[in-house]
């Protein structure tokens, strides 16, 4: 899939789609090409997590990567750092509350260059 054929306008979600690809060729880490691919989708078909799945498919200490934005309808009762596209604010109050992180994508990049350990929800 390449960049020129898409609609994509948005210049941050392009240079993050690059940098993507670019960690997963220099890391050999399939897991950010998969992510790539997600984010290239069009604005319809992109993911939508809340809060609940991300407490239902992970466990303490997680690290978990969601190809678009995480919503707030749920509960989340252990500590997890999910990297997301972006995060609604109820969102970010309650993975804060229960002691979690949320970070952009790149910076998980930086911290686990491999994606070693990182779960993706869909």
């Amino acid at each position: 899939m390449r960049l020129k054929n898409l609609k994509i306008t948005n210049p941050e979600l392009i240079r993050l789609i690059r940098f993507l690809r670019e960690a997963a060729k220099e890391n050999e880490a399939s897991i950010w090409k998969t992510v790539a691919e997600n984010l290239a989708k069009p604005r319809r078909k992109r993911i939508a997590v809340n809060v609940s799945r991300i407490n239902r498919y992970t466990k303490d200490g997680d690290e978990v990567v969601v190809p678009g934005k995480v919503l707030g309808a749920g509960l989340i009762t252990h500590p997890v750092k999910v990297a997301a596209l972006d995060f609604s604010d109820r969102a970010r109050q309650k993975i804060i509350k229960a002691k979690g992180k949320c970070l952009p994508i790149p910076e998980l990049i930086k911290a686990n260059p491999k994606g070693s350990n990182v779960k993706i929800i869909r």
